[in-house]
């Protein structure tokens, strides 16, 4: 990527937290192709469910991120780790409207080996099931709570496919604490959902 490029785009991001609307439409056709490829890792993670296509969901992410008032993205990285939050959702939310048709709102019973897969899979392209992830996603929420910095790593490299460097810049921390919050991270959620699980069984 050109220092050209990373100065547009800084710029552009210093007139939208200036509150300039109209950045936010120049800034979109520069980061297109690192959104797509963030909406492909994304997608992948659903692999054999039937969801939304990359460039919908490119374009569902634009019409969230669009719609916020004097955003606080700090550099390009913030943004990505934003745009990636927001494609998380919007795949969970799709999800869940799906499962409800089709499971009459009940919930498919998991075992805790289904979602751990999907936890341990780390960055790497999964086959793990639409329910894996939902369950996944409501024990991040608890983490939220928990620990909120942990919560951002585990989006950032599990959801949004991140590398610890791209993680930390988008974070603003260092490369040491993305590894350290990623290994605790996932030990908490294995607890957390190994818990949630007994309880519903």
């Amino acid at each position: 990527m050109s220092n050209s490029h990373q100065e547009t785009v800084s710029r552009l991001l210093r007139r939208l937290r200036a509150g300039e609307q109209q950045a936010f439409h120049e800034l979109f056709p520069l980061v297109y192709e690192e959104l797509h490829q963030l909406a492909e890792r994304q997608r992948r993670r659903w692999q054999g469910d039937d969801t939304l296509n990359t460039t919908a969901l490119v374009h569902e992410a634009y019409l969230r991120l669009a719609g916020q008032s004097a955003p606080a993205w700090r550099s390009e990285p913030h943004f990505l780790a934003v745009a990636a939050r927001a494609m998380r959702q919007i795949l969970l939310d799709y999800a869940k409207r799906k499962h409800r048709v089709k499971r009459g709102g009940q919930r498919q019973r998991l075992s805790l080996h289904e979602v751990e897969g999907a936890l341990r899979a780390g960055v790497d392209p999964t086959e793990a099931g639409a329910e894996a992830l939902l369950a996944l996603d409501e024990a991040l929420r608890r983490l939220d709570q928990h620990d909120p910095r942990q919560s951002r790593i585990v989006e950032c490299r599990f959801f949004g496919g991140m590398a610890v460097q791209e993680t930390a810049d988008a974070l603003g921390i260092s490369p040491a604490t993305v590894k350290r919050g990623w290994a605790m991270a996932q030990a908490w959620l294995y607890r957390d959902l190994g818990r949630a699980l007994e309880r519903s069984s």
